[in-house]
């Protein structure tokens, strides 16, 4: 069996009118969780360009990347405790351009929610994600022009 490698990755906090986008993620890992749209970054990608990928292929977005949020470990383990996935999930905040969000091949559901208001059900790291994308686009657009 091969070695488990960590997979770079990226995400993205996209907000619209004072609401963030989530997606239910339709597949493993975390198939049934609340998350920031995000995947792998592809060879020769920036992380930047690997987060506004995603959101467009996940959940039909066009998005404005402001700026690195955070960055987490997924760490994954199987029934038995061996190390099955580690991801290293690089988040961005970004603003919303254009488009409404679809369901796709990874996401189940999507919709916009109140950052201060998440669902029960998020992806481990979530909640400190967000509140920090959230910092980062006020800095950005000032704290009334979400």
């Amino acid at each position: 069996m091969p070695a488990i490698r960590p997979v770079l990755a990226a995400s993205t906090a996209v907000f619209h009118e004072g609401r963030l986008l989530l997606a239910r993620r339709g597949k493993a890992p975390s198939r049934g969780l609340w998350t920031l749209p995000g995947g792998r970054v592809e060879p020769g990608e920036t992380l930047a360009d690997a987060a506004a990928r995603e959101v467009m292929e996940e959940v039909g977005i066009d998005c404005a990347i402001l700026g690195v949020a955070g960055a987490l470990d997924i760490i994954q383990h199987d029934a038995s405790g061996a190390l099955a996935a580690h991801f290293v999930v690089v988040s961005h905040a970004a603003r919303w351009v254009a488009g409404e969000p679809a369901v796709g091949p990874e996401a189940a559901e999507v919709g916009w929610f109140d950052p201060a208001e998440l669902p029960d059900e998020t992806t481990p790291g979530l909640a400190g994600i967000v509140a920090a994308a959230l910092l980062l686009v006020q800095a950005v657009d000032g704290p009334g022009a979400m």
